[in-house]
């Protein structure tokens, strides 16, 4: 890992992080979308574009987040860097679980899938391996639930991809 990269995770669990990153969140998504995927939060942790369906709109609607991968799905939080309400691609999975991701230039056709339980844990283990600071945002979101989601490749992508 970099030492920038190191740095950004240190300064993770600090208040202001998360409000200044949330004011790059619409730069960053149109860098994730221009690069197809290929440079979202400036390379510094994991990171793809989601594409969900707006619950209320139907319009598509795409938003960088850090990923983990696991065998061949990904996996995001829905921490919204600590915040008491639930993120609005998070509200979308829920309403229409499918989507689309850009990684690392491809475009991938996903299921989310909520986990829980056992299964919950042990991707909980994975996200905070890759960025402690979702201990904090737990604790910011003042008992709210933060959902983590697997996010299935469907069609010929599940076979043949590789997320890492």
């Amino acid at each position: 890992m970099s030492v920038l990269g190191t740095l950004t995770r240190r300064l993770g669990h600090q208040k202001w992080f998360g409000a200044t990153l949330r004011l790059l969140v619409p730069a960053d998504r149109l860098v994730g979308r221009l690069t197809k995927g290929r440079v979202v939060a400036l390379g510094l942790v994991p990171s793809l574009v989601i594409t969900t369906t707006g619950r209320r709109s139907g319009q598509p609607r795409s938003n960088p987040l850090l990923y983990v991968p696991d065998g061949d799905g990904y996996v995001v939080i829905g921490s919204n860097w600590g915040q008491r309400h639930q993120p609005g691609w998070a509200m979308n999975l829920l309403a229409q679980p499918a989507a689309e991701v850009d990684v690392k230039g491809r475009r991938v056709a996903v299921r989310a899938e909520v986990a829980a339980g056992a299964e919950r844990d042990r991707l909980w283990q994975l996200l905070v391996t890759e960025w402690p600071a979702y201990r904090t945002y737990v604790e910011r979101a003042g008992g709210r639930e933060i959902r983590i989601f697997r996010l299935v490749p469907v069609g010929a992508e599940r076979t043949g991809a590789d997320p890492s």
